[in-house]
């Protein structure tokens, strides 16, 4: 029912800054919520943050609050994560994902690459 396109990833070096985009279509509801998840290889996907898909509620991951904001683009329909200080700890296939109000992420995007070189 909601599709997700990530894009926006790529090579960057410590220190930068990155801004990952997640375009949403299909049938979303006003209490959906939105977030970004990232993958590291070897390891399970973890949370990296969240938002209400009017807006609002934001909550980001230990590992990366304080270096992320997540916000939504009215005009492009999308769910952006702009990331700063960027570490090499950071690499990971991102992927953006959606949920209904009381369950648990079940849409998925195909993830997008993001390496940092140290």
């Amino acid at each position: 029912q909601v599709q997700l396109v990530e894009s926006g990833g790529g090579l960057v070096q410590a220190g930068d800054s990155l801004r990952l985009s997640c375009a949403v279509s299909g049938r979303t509801f006003t209490s959906d919520v939105m977030g970004w998840f990232r993958q590291k290889p070897g390891k399970e996907r973890e949370f990296v943050a969240a938002i209400s898909w009017t807006g609002g509620n934001e909550r980001y991951g230990d590992a990366v609050k304080g270096r992320c904001n997540i916000f939504r683009d009215n005009a492009k329909m999308t769910v952006d994560l702009q990331m700063y200080s960027l570490k090499s700890e950071d690499t990971a296939v991102y992927y953006c994902g959606a949920r209904r109000a009381l369950e648990s992420y079940k849409y998925w995007g195909q993830g997008t690459q993001v390496t940092v070189s140290s």
